[in-house]
């Protein structure tokens, strides 16, 4: 699972859909995994604004990445800045959570992640 798509991804539990804690979910004992993927920086410029920054900050420092800045960066400056450009790209489009959970904030729910794959149903109890 690229880290790219937690940032889509909220609590499926039906109690947490009114909650702003269910969003981002928390990676828990992360096995981190690299792929070598060719750098693009116009889909970067383009996902970039779609993406909600605070939850890639938040994501970001729990994988024990370098701290983003308050801001993201405009399409202009993350071409114009090399460093950022490669720490983006390293971040969201090569690195892969191969094993580990993803936990809520709200309901503290754990959604396994084996192989690089998340397992999203729910037990009954909580549908």
């Amino acid at each position: 699972m690229k880290v790219l798509t937690l940032n889509f991804l909220t609590c499926a539990v039906k109690s947490c859909k009114s909650s702003s804690d269910s969003f981002p979910l928390h990676p828990k004992d992360a096995e981190l995994a690299k792929d070598d993927v060719e750098i693009n920086p116009q889909l970067l410029a383009n996902v970039l604004p779609r993406l909600d920054w605070n939850a890639l900050r938040t994501t970001s420092t729990e994988l024990g990445f370098p701290s983003l800045p308050d801001q993201p960066p405009s399409p202009e400056d993350l071409t114009a800045d090399e460093k950022m450009l490669q720490e983006l790209h390293s971040l969201l489009m090569e690195t892969q959570i191969m094993e580990g959970k993803l936990v809520c904030g709200h309901c503290g729910h754990e959604y396994a992640i084996r192989e690089g794959i998340a397992n999203f149903l729910l037990p009954s109890h909580l549908v």
